[in-house]
């Protein structure tokens, strides 16, 4: 019978499910704020994992969200109230922690497993994405909305998106657009499509199962045995929407592998003039149009630099992009953007510059470049680790 270790707090922001010597579950627990990510949060996963990493019982960690979300990324209203109050220190310390955390998620030991079941959002979908085995129900959402706040995707995102067929990744990036779960299992986003109704004999039976494996199996072979208990609950291919952004995939190849943000544009608007009344290019160049032009640029040129570097590189160099955002000393949109959503939602952003045309290239290179407070910052580092990276690494199994 499973058991629940509260840590003896009355409300638990992750709940620990033992259930039984191999397996662990644990649920994001904040169902209120749809699982909303604060430190506590993701110190707690973070010391969870590492004593799993040295328990030689424990062989899978599951990781799900409580109620309808799995996580819709970081506190909005705590790094507002931050920023607000010139604490970009607390902002930067937050992401440090996060970051490691996508790290040891995406280099574990062991196995572990993670459930969208709901939605993932921003910062939720670095924690997802680090995940060996990422599973997805009918009713999973996925996006990246922070360009149309300020901010650009970070948490690995210029990582992981560039790996996705074709120039896919910079749409998803750019235009913050959201997929549903058959989409991210179609984009390589997900690995595995579980209907909702079978996510709960799925856990049971991995609960069993797993503990039933020899000890002293390798790593290899354990994830083996855990994706074929997988497959027992999955279903044919689920087919696509109809207005899926995948069926566009031509377009979305010509348009989003220009050089810059101002040539995919005019490339997506000249397409419109040969797509009339096509409300897929319309959304995508509305999507554009309304973001931070300074956002639109150096998420670009994130994604692209992470075409060429491993999961570390990206999440060092995110976090000196980070460093800069919360300063706000070359652009405030991300300070803008975030007292619009948490204030006036019905508010239009003002962005600084207003336009495309005003970002210089001069600008966008002052975000990657050293931060220059480090008296009071300190240079971010990741822990060694033997794991390569393994994102896409299970469809070989």
């Amino acid at each position: 019978m499973a058991s629940y270790n509260s840590n003896h707090r009355p409300d638990p922001e992750v709940l620990v499910q033992e259930n039984n010597s191999s397996v662990r579950t644990l649920t994001l627990n904040r169902p209120q704020r749809m699982n909303v990510l604060s430190l506590e949060m993701l110190s707690r996963l973070s010391e969870l994992l590492l004593a799993y990493d040295h328990d030689t019982k424990v062989k899978l960690v599951m990781l799900k969200g409580n109620g309808k979300a799995f996580s819709t990324g970081g506190d909005i209203a705590v790094m507002a109230h931050h920023l607000r109050n010139g604490d970009w220190r607390s902002v930067v310390k937050e992401s440090e922690v996060l970051f490691k955390l996508i790290f040891l998620i995406e280099t574990y030991s062991k196995p572990q497993l993670s459930v969208l079941n709901g939605i993932a959002m921003g910062r939720a979908t670095g924690i997802y994405l680090a995940s060996r085995f990422r599973i997805v129900p009918e009713n999973a959402t996925f996006c990246m909305p922070e360009t149309a706040m300020g901010g650009f995707p970070d948490t690995g995102a210029s990582y992981f998106l560039p790996r996705l067929p074709g120039f896919f990744g910079e749409y998803l990036a750019l235009t913050g657009a959201r997929l549903d779960g058959p989409e991210m299992l179609a984009c390589g986003l997900a690995t595995h499509f579980v209907p909702a109704t079978k996510l709960a004999l799925l856990e049971e039976a991995l609960v069993c199962k797993v503990a039933l494996t020899k000890d002293g199996t390798s790593i290899t072979d354990l994830e083996i045995s855990i994706s074929a208990i997988i497959n027992e609950y999955l279903v044919v291919q689920p087919a696509l929407k109809r207005g899926s952004a995948l069926h566009k995939m031509d377009v979305i190849e010509n348009c989003f592998s220009r050089r810059s943000v101002e040539e995919i544009l005019s490339a997506l608007e000249k397409e419109a003039t040969y797509l009339e009344d096509d409300a897929w290019i319309s959304s995508t160049i509305q999507s554009l149009k309304k973001a931070s032009p300074t956002s639109l640029k150096l998420c670009l040129r994130s994604i692209r630099e992470g075409r060429s570097q491993g999961l570390s590189e990206c999440l060092v160099r995110e976090h000196t992009m980070g460093y800069h955002i919360a300063r706000g000393k070359i652009s405030r949109d991300f300070i803008e953007g975030c007292a619009r959503l948490l204030w006036d939602k019905n508010k239009i952003s003002k962005w600084e510059p207003s336009k495309l045309e005003l970002v210089t290239d001069q600008m966008i290179d002052r975000y990657f470049s050293k931060m220059d407070d480090n008296e009071e910052a300190e240079v971010f580092k990741l822990p060694a680790t033997a794991r390569s990276s393994n994102f896409h690494a299970i469809a070989k199994l």
